[in-house]
């Protein structure tokens, strides 16, 4: 007889394993499924890439968890530890110049006075719109989205709470559309005349889409920086020490306090529904487990186009669910190193403030233009946009002594490619091609990389289990966020099959480490009982 759980929950990622917690919390008796050996989803934090090191190979910074997880779950006394990263980015030019950006006004007006005083005079400006916008979103997070096709009372009262929010906004309420449905391009033109200080920015918009800073729904990832928060501190990003794996660790240690069973290296098939209810789940090895309620971290592909039969689903759910954009055409390289880079306009080999944040290598906005216009018809950026991250130079435990560790998030790098495949000569022409980028900045940093690990799209969507490679399972754009994700009359985490939740990021608020998915799914699970 099949093993009976209170809940299943599909996915030990950081969301499923956030909503495992809530439950147990409320007495439930919870089994996480993991279908890869290392627990984490794609916030991981992976010792076997290279010998003796610590890799992010997915995620690799931290600001958006939300900070009452931590406390709810006690994540700090389970390990969990930020690291602060200040400053936050280095801008490196050919011309010699940098800019550094760390969150203080003061220092940031400094900072973009060397390319334009009137940028410098207009930037708290423009932080402080990007914070009200923070203002009116970042309570959503946390909360259920109305349903706009059949709203209830319920639903009616949540769209009065957010009508009486955006009335604070007063005559920002423009500019706050903008922000949330606008491209970035013409919104920084308008703030800022600087391209150093605009290239900075826009690099931010376009992580993890398949878009050019000048495509509507970009602008929508420029306040994110001044969302999140680091001990308290609101804006700052941090490294987790050991790795990111070290959040969702500290998940699992709590998670297993609280009673919940996790098994590693077990392949959902099916999810198993009978009456249009579901009641449990078949493994790939024909194994199953059985339950109150199911509910899946994974993305909507997964959960209703293959542990699903169409006939068990709306027809026109079903159209919605493949509608939904898994266009991705981002790679992320790890890079195991001898040496840090030593960059021409902040000459030093060893760990300084331009080692600390994130590294954009992106001279102005035609740049990012132009890298979009080769991938947008089927081919890898021949002048790709590169950002480094390099943990080791906060955080000693993820490289051996004396060596560092550099992330590098690229773009652009389209899933199918309009000649070939990503086989290992075309990844490493694409590799090739970044590392040639940081050179140009940081003469002899090839000579200093020891190892490399490329994850193109397709490696992505292999590894991760996720569809495209889209690391935020499926575009935040416009038509796919708040109430439309993952289809309007469905963002409640409920779904068309009784007893079936999503709790990851296919749902609301998306993509991004913030645990907020799998908090309010296992909400309204528990609400429902």
């Amino acid at each position: 007889m099949a093993a009976h759980y209170d809940a299943i929950v599909i996915g030990g990622g950081h969301n499923g394993l956030v909503a495992a917690c809530y439950l147990a919390r409320a007495k439930r008796k919870v089994l996480v499924l993991e279908r890869r050996e290392i627990l984490g989803g794609a916030c991981v934090t992976d010792t076997t890439v290279f010998p003796g090191y610590s890799v992010s190979t997915a995620a690799y910074v931290n600001s958006l968890f939300r900070p009452q997880i931590v406390r709810d779950l006690g994540l700090r006394g389970y390990g969990f530890e930020t690291l602060e990263r200040l400053p936050a980015s280095f801008s490196p030019f050919l011309d010699g110049r940098h800019l550094f950006l760390s969150g203080d006004s003061s220092a940031d007006q400094m900072e973009i006075a060397k390319f334009s005083r009137k940028d410098a005079a207009n930037f708290s400006d423009y932080e402080a719109m990007l914070r009200r916008v923070a203002a009116l979103i970042e309570p959503l997070l946390d909360e259920r989205p109305p349903n706009l096709a059949h709203p209830a009372p319920r639903d009616w009262l949540e769209l009065a709470k957010l009508g009486l929010r955006s009335r604070r906004l007063g005559s920002a309420l423009g500019e706050t559309v903008d922000v949330l449905t606008g491209a970035a391009r013409p919104l920084l033109d308008r703030w800022f005349e600087s391209e150093q200080l605009k290239a900075t920015l826009a690099t931010d918009a376009i992580i993890g889409a398949f878009a050019a800073p000048s495509m509507p729904g970009t602008a929508y990832v420029l306040f994110h920086h001044v969302m999140g928060e680091t001990n308290g501190k609101k804006g700052v990003w941090s490294y987790v020490r050991g790795g990111m794996g070290g959040l969702t660790q500290a998940l699992a240690r709590a998670a297993s306090d609280l009673g919940v069973e996790i098994r590693t290296e077990r392949e959902v098939a099916r999810i198993l529904v009978r009456g249009g209810v579901a009641y449990g789940v078949a493994l790939a090895n024909g194994e199953e487990f059985h339950a109150d309620d199911v509910a899946s971290s994974v993305d909507c592909r997964l959960t209703f186009e293959t542990f699903l039969e169409p006939n068990e689903l709306p027809a026109d759910f079903l159209a919605e669910i493949r509608r939904i954009d898994y266009s991705s055409a981002s790679a992320k390289i790890n890079v195991a190193l001898e040496a840090l880079p030593n960059f021409s306009s902040a000459p030093g080999s060893a760990p300084g403030p331009q080692h600390r944040g994130t590294i954009h290598l992106c001279p102005d906005q035609d740049y990012i233009e132009r890298a979009y216009d080769e991938a947008k018809y089927g081919r890898f950026s021949k002048e790709p946009v590169v950002e480094c991250t390099i943990p080791s130079a906060l955080d000693p435990t993820v490289a051996p002594p004396g060596k560092h560790l550099m992330s590098m998030f690229c773009q652009y790098a389209p899933y199918a490619l309009k000649d070939g495949a990503w086989d290992e000569p075309t990844k490493d022409a694409f590799a090739d091609r970044c590392f040639e980028i940081v050179e140009r900045y940081a003469p002899g940093f090839k000579g200093s990389v020891s190892a490399r690990q490329v994850l193109a799209p397709p490696d992505i969507e292999r590894t991760f289990n996720l569809t495209g490679g889209n690391i935020f399972q499926g575009a935040m754009t416009v038509n796919n966020l708040y109430a439309l994700r993952p289809a309007a009359g469905y963002a409640s985490y409920a779904t068309p099959v009784k007893r079936l939740y999503l709790c990851g990021a296919a749902a609301h608020p998306g993509g991004g480490v913030m645990g907020a998915a799998g908090r309010n799914a296992a909400r309204e699970m528990l609400r429902k009982h």
